[in-house]
């Protein structure tokens, strides 16, 4: 531990599992006191208590990140009991596999709901705590936020939204003056349960086609580990990447390169 995020205070979302919970667990080692928000408590408790259990700071909230309301009370409570947010983490989302003439309108309204407009909600929540002192939002889009693939056309319109909306964020506090970096982050394939069950909704054959292609797609020959993800969220949430707003990090595996 090195203290990267010492004294200062984060909320992620989605982060009872997957990325969400690797990143809770990294800003802890660092110095973090972790708020870890999830819509379902449980796993959100469960990785606080992780967390605790392994000498770090952190305490788990319930959180829709679809609604407004919450999103308010979450950070009102935050800044009570702690004194500030520093750090703000949009990770909640979800994937589904769904061409475009199966996709319907409830399923592309639920994924922007979830992916995208969370991010809208708990950037401008977290910009209204955070204006007077300064902090660092990250938001997590994916490399179907840059690329087309036409197995998920509402997942790629949702991510490619929280990538530009990012910059459209970052500009405004800059030209505000609020000390407030707004970062995304591109994650590719990564070893995740959302992966998996995405994968696991197509017939076995296909999946398995699906799988083996994949592979041979990404340059460094396999799908990334959650941690990794994790240590470019932990560069942008510190310190060391004082310069940096607007900007995009893509972490794919050289996936895309070609």
């Amino acid at each position: 531990m090195s203290g990267r995020l010492a004294s200062k205070v984060a909320l992620v979302t989605g982060g009872g599992n997957g990325i969400g919970a690797a990143i809770c667990k990294r800003f802890a080692e660092e110095g973090a006191t972790v708020l870890v928000t999830d819509i379902d408590l449980e796993s959100a408790q469960r990785v606080a208590a992780e967390i605790s259990a392994a000498g770090g700071k952190a305490e788990a909230r319930q959180q829709d990140v679809t609604d407004p309301d919450r999103w308010n009370s979450v950070l009102d409570a935050v800044v009570s009991d702690f004194g500030n947010l520093d750090v703000l983490v949009n990770n909640a989302g979800i994937g589904t596999i769904m061409p475009i003439e199966q996709e319907t309108l409830e399923g592309w309204r639920r994924m922007q709901s979830v992916n995208m407009e969370s991010v809208f909600l708990g950037t401008q929540a977290a910009i209204r705590v955070m204006k007077d002192h300064g902090g660092s939002i990250v938001n997590i889009s994916s490399i179907e936020g840059i690329i087309g693939e036409p197995l998920v056309p509402a997942y790629n319109a949702s991510k490619g939204g929280v990538r530009i909306f990012t910059k459209s964020a970052a500009l405004h506090c800059a030209q505000e003056g609020y000390g407030i970096r707004v970062n995304s982050v591109h994650p590719g394939y990564i070893g995740t349960a959302m992966v998996a069950d995405a994968i696991g909704t197509m017939p076995p054959e296909q999946a398995l086609a699906f799988q083996q292609e994949l592979l041979t797609r990404i340059p460094l020959g396999r799908l990334g580990e959650a941690v990794e993800i994790a240590n470019t969220v932990l560069f942008l949430a510190s310190d060391e990447a004082s310069y940096m707003t607007g900007s995009e990090l893509v972490v794919d595996g050289g996936y895309t390169a070609r």
